[in-house]
Order: C-alpha cells, then sequence, then structure tokens
C-alpha cells in the first residue's frame, strides 16, 4: 500500500460526501453505505496496517498513540484531509472540530471502542469537542476533517 494507493481507496468516499452536512445523517448514511457490513472497513484496515508496516502512516507519536496526517485536503478530496491514529488504552489531547469530523473506527482487538463505539463511523458536527479515548484494547482510527480543520486545547 502506498500513499497513492491509499489516496485512491478515500477519494470515492470523500467524493460521495461532497456537499452533505456533517451531521446525525452523514453518519448514518455513512454507516449505511460503507459500513460493517460492507467491505469498505476490511479495505480500510488492511490499507492501514500496511501503510503503517511501510512507515508512512502513523510515523508521529509514541507506542500506545501513533499518528499522522497522511492527506492534506485537496480539491480531490473535496477538501477534506485524513489522518490516521493508532491508539490502545488511551486518550489523545482534548480538541473541536470547528467544521466536524468523520471518523471510521477499527478496532484492531475486539472489546476495543473509539469514544464508546466499535467498527463503523462516528460523525461529530462542527464546533464539538472531545478527548479522544480508546478503551478494550487497540484501534485504528481514520478521520476525516473538513477544511483539514482541528483546532487542539492548549
Amino acid at each position: 500500500m502506498t500513499p497513492e494507493q491509499f489516496h485512491d481507496l478515500i477519494v470515492p468516499i470523500t467524493k460521495a460526501m461532497a456537499g452533505r452536512p456533517v451531521d446525525r445523517d452523514l453518519e448514518n448514511w455513512l454507516n449505511a453505505q460503507y459500513g460493517a457490513k460492507t467491505a469498505t472497513p476490511t479495505q480500510f484496515d488492511a490499507a492501514c496496517k500496511a501503510g503503517i508496516a511501510a512507515g508512512w502512516m502513523c510515523a508521529q507519536g509514541s507506542e500506545g498513540r501513533r499518528f499522522g496526517r497522511v492527506i492534506p485536503p485537496t480539491p480531490a478530496t473535496q477538501d477534506f484531509s485524513v489522518d490516521v491514529v493508532q491508539i490502545r488504552n488511551a486518550h489523545g489531547p482534548h480538541h473541536s472540530h470547528p467544521n466536524g469530523e468523520i471518523l471510521l473506527i477499527l478496532p484492531q482487538t475486539p472489546a476495543a471502542r473509539f469514544d464508546a463505539r466499535g467498527l463503523g463511523w462516528k460523525v461529530y458536527p462542527p464546533g464539538s469537542a472531545h478527548y479522544p479515548t480508546v478503551t478494550g484494547g487497540e484501534a485504528i482510527v481514520l478521520y476525516l476533517l473538513p477544511g483539514g480543520a482541528i483546532a487542539f486545547t492548549k
């Protein structure tokens, strides 16, 4: 898996999301179209594991919480950035989502939960904030940010 192949994997989803409000309806739509009952999570799980093994994905951080931006916001991604975090029984820094945040949660251990959610999509609306938290093991979380916007609390 190369960065270019990963880009090609995400673009159909960002194109399909273009123009939709970042809200609960988007979350429901993503879970119906690309959720646990589809091949999408398996494809992204394999792609993320390959990217991490190759060293270009989740290249920042330390054991237990590795992360990194893999795609900046561009016209090809409908102005969504794509970041990936690999996290085990920990929480990340508090932050807010000026334009919202769209997550694909990929549990790596059966009991792993990200913000109390298992496999599938979770959407935080614009203006929301949280401490991203994984319990019950390890998860890889792919997150899309409209305009690449994220604001870390100091």
